[in-house]
């Protein structure tokens, strides 16, 4: 048993990964640990207090979202044994099933997605299992969802951005108990209105601490991990300044092409559907002050001071700071891509960027002239993922001025999970001769999954690493002149084969 502290003490944190130091071992729901909240000391508890959740209801559960990574989250938390022992996963969604017919799509996603489980999970899991065929905007068939729910309930909204807001006003109607929480995947919202009013909806049904709104990108090890490299070791944090540092790139490109998601994606586009939540929340993690603690109010605050100092963008800047553009025909992992305009369901007049590019300026004191690059695109020739954070060269260099020293380079890699530092030595042969090493660390693999995790938090009611109603609608103010500037032709939509590194200009 990982020991108690007493009513008001604060223990010691120790490691570098978790936000009261590294998380400790996956125990049974009776003894799983609780993390502090608010200020990250006194004593611990959980939302609800310790009356564990009795009721998972998904609402889309016959969807993409619910197979490929719901389903297979909470059969990991099954297999650490950190589920509630009494946890019922209720499904609802308009497919025409019954209970037996959703247990064995239960069953074929979790051979699909989930096929190394320990044996007799899965069948566990489908055990747990009902299903209510229901239209989840209606409320009087979530009324009957949630008819004999006792105890804490969460409404998982898997479903199409569409759907959020009249989902999120039937859960308001049908009467969600006082001590719910309700889950809400990104994106949040299309533009800053949007996400408020959304916001609005949401207090209507539930208190804001009962809110996850989540992205999985938190959960990622490398991602936590930048907190224990800032605020665990004495070496970076001095540096990390505008006196030391001359830029960081934040960077998602895939390899992938638009693999049938049009429906989706051509309304959505990269900027709104990378940038506006996963690269922002890399970037306040990577830039912002540091917390006072870990805890859920610390953290989150330090993330909204870091966004509101964001500078917006003139159609001008918009202009000369970003790029956006399209993949043409081309060759992605050895298979034939078509146009992006000639993918079925693509609608050419709506101009998705399939890639975009925005470099951002940050006005505190910390960051002043150095900028932020934020990256991410789709069929591009090398899928890459990571924080590279440039450090400025050395100001004299002693070797002779015949020799440039290569800048330092601190890149976290986030697939797979490493870290690699940059350095100059002195050569193998003329000592006075520089070479250039990488100095690197593979991490351990994760306990658990980025989903699994977050659905930890939400069973505990721990809503650190989700993103607060004021947060979601900073990031829409930095992205929204980015888009109105798009739509005005300030930027031109570019082009780029499948396979290659992107448009030329980025």
């Amino acid at each position: 048993m990982r020991p108690t502290a007493p009513a008001g003490a604060c223990p010691r944190r120790g490691g570098t990964g978790g936000r009261e130091g590294r998380r400790p071992p996956l125990r049974a729901p009776c003894s799983r640990r609780r993390r502090r909240r608010d200020d990250g000391c006194g004593p611990a508890t959980t939302r609800g207090g310790d009356r564990p959740v009795t009721t998972l209801i998904i609402c889309g559960a016959a969807g993409d979202l619910a197979g490929r990574y719901l389903l297979p989250a909470l059969a990991r938390l099954l297999a650490a044994d950190a589920l509630p022992d009494d946890l019922r996963v209720r499904g609802i969604s308009r497919e025409p099933l019954d209970t037996a017919s959703f247990r064995e799509h239960v069953r074929s996603s979790l051979a699909e997605h989930a096929a190394d489980l320990p044996d007799g999970v899965a069948g566990a899991l489908i055990g747990r299992c009902e299903y209510l065929s229901a239209d989840v905007t209606d409320a009087g068939d979530l009324t009957e969802a949630l008819t004999d729910a006792t105890g804490p309930v969460i409404a998982y909204l898997a479903l199409p951005p569409a759907l959020f807001a009249p989902a999120i006003s039937a859960l308001a109607k049908a009467g969600l108990p006082a001590d719910a929480r309700v889950v809400v995947e990104k994106p949040f919202g299309q533009d800053q209105a949007s996400a408020r009013h959304l916001n609005e909806l949401l207090a209507e049904v539930v208190a804001e601490p009962g809110v996850f709104r989540v992205d999985h990108f938190l959960a990622k090890q490398t991602v936590q991990n930048v907190l224990g490299l800032r605020f665990a070791n004495r070496i970076f944090e001095p540096m990390w300044n505008s006196v030391h540092i001359d830029r960081v790139d934040i960077v998602w490109d895939e390899t992938l092409a638009l693999e049938g998601r049009a429906g989706y994606y051509d309304r959505s586009g990269a900027l709104r559907d990378m940038i506006q939540n996963h690269l922002l929340q890399l970037l306040c993690l990577v830039a912002m002050e540091p917390p006072q603690t870990l805890g859920e109010r610390d953290l989150r605050d330090r993330k909204v001071q870091l966004l509101r100092s964001v500078r917006g963008m003139t159609p001008e800047e918009a202009a000369r700071r970003t790029v956006r553009a399209r993949y043409t025909a081309g060759t992605s992992r050895g298979r034939p891509v078509p146009d992006y305009t000639a993918e079925p369901g693509v609608d050419p007049a709506n101009g998705t960027e399939t890639f975009a590019e925005v470099t951002l300026a940050i006005d505190n004191w910390r960051w002043a002239g150095v900028p932020f690059r934020l990256r991410s695109g789709k069929a591009l020739g090398t899928a890459r993922s990571e924080i590279s954070v440039h450090f400025k060269p050395v100001p004299h260099l002693a070797f002779g001025q015949s020799q440039q020293a290569v800048a330092n380079v601190l890149r976290l890699r986030l697939a797979p999970d490493r870290i690699d530092l940059l350095v100059n030595l002195n050569g193998e042969g003329d000592p006075f001769d520089l070479e250039t090493a990488e100095l690197g660390a593979d991490l351990a693999p994760q306990e658990l999954p980025a989903y699994s995790r977050l659905l930890l938090d939400v069973l505990e009611g721990d809503p650190s690493l989700t993103i607060r109603d004021d947060e979601a609608e900073e990031s829409w103010r930095i992205v929204e002149p980015i888009l109105a500037a798009w739509q005005d032709g300030a930027a031109p939509l570019l082009e780029y084969p499948a396979g290659s590194q992107g448009p030329n200009t980025a």
